[in-house]
């Protein structure tokens, strides 16, 4: 019997005390952004929203708990533009979207940072049902400026190794979610559709965790869906906000991974939607594929959350939490 896990893909947006008191203590230009080294009355500020975002997700029920990404200016870029070996630059925008990040700059090698692994060991000390967050090593390696390795493969190998390194120093952890908008956006042609898949692959297996990748804003290509099959990952991430038919093709003509992870839930739009209107779509799902059972179904949002405001954002969260509930009452 399929068991339904309710989730998120994390990068939430800060509690509204917090975003006010940041602005305060941080400042709105460039230098001001997170850097790695912030003094303590800002690391205090992210320790306390940090501590009430793992708690809203603990009140609303959910089966796996983020540490939220609050410090992240840069949404997926975050790990490289605090890495030593990078340099920020201009602004730039976030995909076809109203969001911006700085274009981090890959200038030397890119060794071991620990960033995401010391916020995740502050996360570890508040729950035991810990999901990791990171981006994928295609994504971020699309979202960044090589200057350093000169090389298209040789750079995304390099992404690639970083990320493993870091996802070796995490605390221990239920299931790692690697975001990869990217394989939809910009998706890879020949030949570095494999070399992605593999790089998946290498940060994979980093972890004894369970791996879901995520892609999101519509379905992935065809070569590009049956390579990521190759990977050694445990789930793989349906947006079935944005594209609903496309997805369930993919799995029909190609099968699927034994987890998937189903964005019901809009990541993006203030809409809260009803529980019983997400356990339909799941039901909906089980028809299309109609042979094809999954061990476990991950309910999430299509999307990061840091769109919504925060009200929206904590009802979301409520909603995924009980229709996880009521798939699995229906699946009994």
């Amino acid at each position: 019997m399929t068991e339904y896990v309710s989730t998120t893909p994390g990068l939430y947006p800060l509690p509204d005390w917090a975003k006010d008191d940041l602005s305060d203590l941080k400042g709105h230009q460039k230098h001001d952004l997170v850097s790695g080294d912030e003094g303590d009355a800002i690391t205090a500020a992210y320790d306390a929203a940090r501590e009430e975002v793992i708690e809203v997700q603990q009140d609303a029920g959910l089966d796996r708990i983020v540490e939220g990404q609050l410090r992240w200016d840069d949404m997926l870029a975050h790990p490289l533009a605090v890495h030593d070996a990078v340099e920020t630059r201009g602004i730039v925008r976030y995909y076809d979207n109203n969001n911006f990040y700085r274009e981090p700059v890959v200038e030397g090698e890119l060794g071991f940072s620990g960033d995401v692994a010391s916020e995740l060991e502050s996360a570890a000390e508040l729950t035991d049902e810990l999901q990791a967050v990171l981006p994928g090593p295609y994504s971020l390696a699309d979202l960044a400026t090589d200057d350093h390795y000169g090389d298209e493969a040789e750079f995304l190998d390099a992404i690639a190794d970083f990320l493993a390194s870091e996802v070796e120093a995490f605390p221990a952890h239920e299931t790692l979610f690697l975001l990869e908008p990217s394989l939809v956006e910009n998706a890879p042609g020949d030949g570095q559709d494999e070399r992605a898949s593999e790089a998946i692959d290498r940060v994979a297996n980093a972890t004894d965790a369970d791996v879901v990748v995520q892609p999101y804003w519509g379905a992935l290509e065809e070569k590009v869906y049956a390579h990521l099959l190759d990977a050694d990952i445990d789930a793989v991430g349906f947006d079935f906000v944005a594209n609903q038919d496309d997805n369930v093709y993919n799995i029909q003509e190609y099968g699927a991974t034994d987890d998937a992870a189903l964005g019901l839930a809009d990541g993006q739009n203030t809409l809260v939607e009803d529980p019983e209107a997400i356990r339909d779509r799941v039901d909906w799902v089980h028809g299309q594929l109609q042979v094809t059972e999954f061990e476990t179904m991950y309910l999430t949002t299509n999307t990061e959350t840091f769109y919504l405001p925060y009200g929206k954002y904590v009802e979301k969260l409520e909603v995924l939490a009980e229709a996880a509930d009521l798939a699995e009452v229906t699946a009994a």
